[in-house]
C-alpha cells in the first residue's frame, strides 16, 4: 500500500493534533478500506449506517508503538497458554486486514496446548459481516467456537 494511501486512511498521520480528537474517514477512504467489494450504492448505504469517527489516540498510539520503550497499549503476549481458542477470519479482498496479515497474526500465537486457526472467505471485503451471505460466516464462526469449546 503506498504511503499516500496509508496517510489518507489514518488521519492522525496527516495531522498529529488529531490524536486528541475523534476522526473519521471520508466516503472514498471508507469504501476502499472497509467495503471495496461493494457497489458504490451498497457502500454508500453501509457508510451511512456504520461509519463513525474513532478516537485518534488509538491510531496514534499504535503508529508510534515501536518508538516507545517497554510494553505499549498494543503489546500482545503471543505465548499465553491460558487463553481461549482463537479464530482469525479474513475476506479474500480485505484491504484493512488482508489474508496474509491475518495468517501471519495467527502464526504468532504459538503457546503449547492452545488452538489458533485461520480461514479466508472468498470474495469478501473487511465488512464481510454485513455483506449478502453473512450468515455463512456467522455459522462458520459459531460452529468453530462450539467445536473448540
Amino acid at each position: 500500500m503506498p504511503l499516500s494511501q496509508i496517510r489518507s486512511l489514518f488521519p492522525v498521520l496527516k495531522n498529529p493534533a488529531n490524536r486528541h480528537r475523534a476522526v473519521g474517514l471520508d466516503f472514498d477512504q471508507w469504501h476502499d478500506a472497509f467495503a471495496n467489494t461493494f457497489s458504490e450504492g451498497q457502500a454508500r448505504a453501509a457508510y451511512e449506517r456504520y461509519h463513525i469517527p474513532a478516537p485518534g489516540n488509538i491510531v496514534g498510539s499504535s503508529s508510534l508503538a515501536n518508538l516507545h520503550p517497554g510494553h505499549a497499549d498494543t503489546h500482545v503476549d503471543f505465548h499465553n497458554a491460558d487463553r481461549a481458542p482463537l479464530l482469525f477470519i479474513s475476506g479474500e479482498h480485505d484491504h484493512l486486514m488482508p489474508p496474509k496479515v491475518q495468517q501471519s497474526n495467527a502464526k504468532h500465537y504459538k503457546a503449547e496446548g492452545t488452538t489458533t486457526e485461520f480461514n479466508v472467505f472468498p470474495g469478501r471485503s473487511h465488512l464481510m459481516a454485513v455483506q449478502e451471505g453473512w450468515q455463512e460466516i456467522a455459522d462458520y464462526a459459531l460452529d468453530w467456537a462450539l467445536d473448540h469449546s
